[in-house]
């Protein structure tokens, strides 16, 4: 299973509407930080192996799209940091976790 990659708060707030019916998973990622380099595999490990299937999973680089970033923390009131992961259940944040608390082992914990 893969994640689609976020990358303007046009596509954020389509994947924010759709979590009111639908799990999602955001994953804030930096490019340039070895813990989210580190975080970033870990999200992918759980990916590659048997992800729960009715959840949508998003990848958002901070860098890169630093107003969909930010505008995500607004939204949802979940401080950001990076790396990040946070699952919402009808539009509201049931879950998050940063650096080095994102691993395969917590993601499955919290969603399987």
């Amino acid at each position: 299973m893969n994640y689609t990659e976020l990358s303007s708060i046009e596509e954020w707030n389509d994947a924010y509407e759709k979590s009111a019916n639908k799990p999602l998973v955001v994953f804030k990622h930096s490019t340039t930080c070895p813990v989210s380099a580190n975080a970033y595999e870990e999200f992918t490990n759980y990916l590659n192996d048997k992800p729960r299937e009715d959840v949508d999973y998003v990848l958002v680089k901070v860098i890169e799209s630093r107003p969909t970033s930010l505008q995500i923390a607004e939204d949802t009131g979940v401080k950001h940091e990076s790396p990040q992961i946070i699952y919402f259940e009808k539009k509201q944040k049931v879950w998050s976790a940063t650096h080095w608390s994102v691993t395969k082992a917590h993601i499955s914990a919290v969603l399987d």
